[in-house]
């Protein structure tokens, strides 16, 4: 297991920018760090340009090389703001539509620039939307916009004891995909990002609300199944195998090949914590990467 750990709130960077007077704002609008460093800081929209960049004279300073120095700008007027990407190498992205001229935002847009997202709020309560923003950010993954691997964690706790206690079937599927580095060499990091937000919508629409979805760190996914059974939970690793395997990837008229290797483990008896379940479904994960990839072991 490889995936980085999610952050606690309290370990959210929560700072202000101080070269911006939220007072002047009037609680109006504000960009909020949902993905890359700075995770959860917020940033007020005052009257004017905002300029987002990897250069320390930027308004937004994003230290990430897939950043360019000046990459893009917002511009706000009289309540109303806009962003336009400044030739930068990677682009900008408005709700995954590439910004190629002056883009209008809107309340709960997400703004991709590089390797970061930021989502635009904009309302009578701004504090109050800001809040809710923070609460996501502690058990929703912001570039995917599924579950995060602390959300799972307590899932797989709460059902394990439930499960236990009833004499209940619990399944956990744990995917990767295969060759991501070279995805990201290949096609670059914004086509990683963009497989990775595709293949979640994908697999999104197949999992039930009574089943937890998660992504657990880097390229590396969990599905928690309460009460499917082995079998039907063996059938349903292998369909989402082939809806990856079958979907057309493709970023900037780029198509991209993505296959992912799938480790199922079942509940028993011996165990008694969700790393017991993560470590058999990683182990079986791995067998499948051995195997050959793009295939289902457990």
């Amino acid at each position: 297991m490889t995936g980085q750990d999610d952050k606690d709130l309290s370990e959210l960077d929560l700072t202000q920018v101080s070269s911006f007077d939220e007072k002047v704002l009037g609680g109006e609008s504000c960009l909020v760090q949902i993905h890359g460093p700075g995770l959860g800081r917020k940033f007020p929209l005052v009257d004017g340009e905002l300029t987002i960049g990897r250069d320390s004279k930027n308004g937004i300073v994003v230290d990430l090389d897939t950043v360019s120095r000046r990459h893009a700008k917002v511009i706000s007027r009289h309540g109303k703001s806009c962003v336009v990407d400044l030739k930068s190498t990677n682009g900008t992205y408005l709700n995954d539509t590439e910004v190629v001229e002056e883009l209008p935002l809107r309340s709960g847009d997400y703004v991709k620039v590089g390797g970061s997202i930021f989502k635009f709020l904009s309302g009578g309560d701004i504090e109050s939307l800001y809040h809710e923003e923070i609460y996501r950010l502690t058990i929703i993954d912001g570039l995917t916009q599924i579950n995060n691997k602390r959300f799972l964690l307590e899932f797989l706790e709460r059902e394990i004891g439930r499960s236990q206690r009833y004499g209940r079937a619990l399944s956990l599927i744990f995917f990767d995909i295969d060759h991501f580095k070279m995805i990201n060499d290949n096609y670059g990091h914004p086509a990683g990002d963009s497989v990775l937000r595709e293949l979640a919508l994908r697999i999104k629409q197949y999992v039930r609300k009574e089943e937890c979805f998660a992504r657990f760190g880097g390229e590396e996914f969990a599905i928690a199944l309460p009460e499917s059974g082995s079998e039907n939970s063996r059938k349903f690793a292998d369909k989402v195998r082939r809806l990856v395997a079958d979907h057309p990837f493709e970023f900037e008229s780029h198509k991209i090949p993505v296959t992912v290797s799938v480790g199922v483990a079942d509940l028993t008896g011996q165990i008694s914590e969700p790393t017991g379940l993560l470590k058999i479904a990683d182990a079986n994960l791995y067998k499948a990467k051995k195997a050959g990839r793009n295939q289902v072991v457990g």
